[in-house]
């Protein structure tokens, strides 16, 4: 099993716009593009993408992943204005980087969010991309149910001084607590695990903008009418894979979905599993995803 360092060793750079970002490519077969959430980065799906290998599917995989900018391995500028129409564009510009055709999409928290730009570009633009599919799984796609922890609001509906005072100063202890509050009772995060994302979080000084990237979170509201658009007038099969137990986007955000997104698919984990499954139980989020793009596996 890799550590954080092998993974960032074995991965690969591509430059958009001056931006070094680090990317991954594991496996051979159907493309998945999987987009990572905030404030972490694509080594989250690490213990998905090994369970799956030791459970296959009845077709071939190439599991597809990149750092967002601000995130992970990939530059983190401090005087970058970061958007959801940038990180969208980043994906339209990563896929044609590695000539992929057809690809589908699982994304999680945050990245749940800059897919629904990307799929707006698609439906409402006019971007001409064959995306198969897109699961979401515990993202905060509608904003009039999504419940962002004090510590959200602390940094990034403050002033910028503020924000980037409170980034600089906060506190390992601080940020683990709210991190493990996400978690379910019984699935919380080792303590080897939580040094990794220490390391990884703070690799080039990325805890320093973490109120930039938060700021995200509350620009959504006027993003609403275009996405959600978008997800009602797609004809690419869309799912939510839900967590419940997550108190930011769980049952609540799963309710709306299927209230909201009529012709989508839910797929409920177990009561226990909160806002990272693919860490939690990789082995639901594996059987849930299989039956959305209907496979089998042994």
């Amino acid at each position: 099993m890799e550590d954080w360092t092998e993974w960032r060793k074995s991965g690969e750079f591509f430059t958009y716009n001056d931006l070094n970002i680090y990317y991954r490519v594991i496996g051979e077969g159907q493309p998945i593009l999987l987009i990572h959430g905030y404030p972490y980065n694509s080594y989250d799906w690490k213990d998905l993408i090994e369970f799956s290998n030791s459970n296959p599917s009845n077709y071939k995989i190439k599991w597809i992943l990149l750092d967002l900018p601000g995130m992970g391995f990939s530059d983190k500028p401090k005087n970058h204005i970061y958007s959801f129409s940038e990180y969208a564009n980043i994906l339209i510009y990563f896929v044609n980087f590695l000539n992929i055709k057809s690809f589908d999409i699982f994304a999680h928290d945050l990245g749940a969010s800059v897919v629904q730009e990307l799929l707006s570009k698609v439906e409402m633009d006019g971007l001409k991309l064959d995306i198969r599919s897109i699961a979401f799984m515990n993202g905060g796609i509608f904003s009039s149910v999504y419940k962002p922890r004090f510590i959200q609001r602390l940094l990034s509906q403050t002033p910028n001084w503020f924000g980037s005072f409170l980034s600089h100063r906060i506190s390992r202890k601080k940020i683990e607590s709210s991190v493990l509050s996400l978690f379910g009772p019984e699935t919380k995060l080792s303590q080897d695990r939580l040094e990794e994302y220490w390391q990884i979080l703070n690799y080039k000084n990325g805890k320093d903008i973490a109120y930039l990237l938060g700021r995200l979170v509350f620009e959504k509201p006027k993003f609403q009418e275009r996405w959600i658009g978008a997800m009602n007038a797609t004809n690419i099969p869309l799912a939510y894979i839900c967590g419940p137990y997550d108190p930011n986007s769980g049952i609540h955000m799963a309710k709306k979905f299927e209230s909201t997104v009529p012709n989508g698919k839910l797929y409920l984990l177990s009561e226990g599993i909160g806002h990272w499954p693919q860490i939690e139980s990789p082995s639901e989020v594996w059987s849930a995803y299989c039956k959305f793009l209907d496979l089998s596996y042994t």
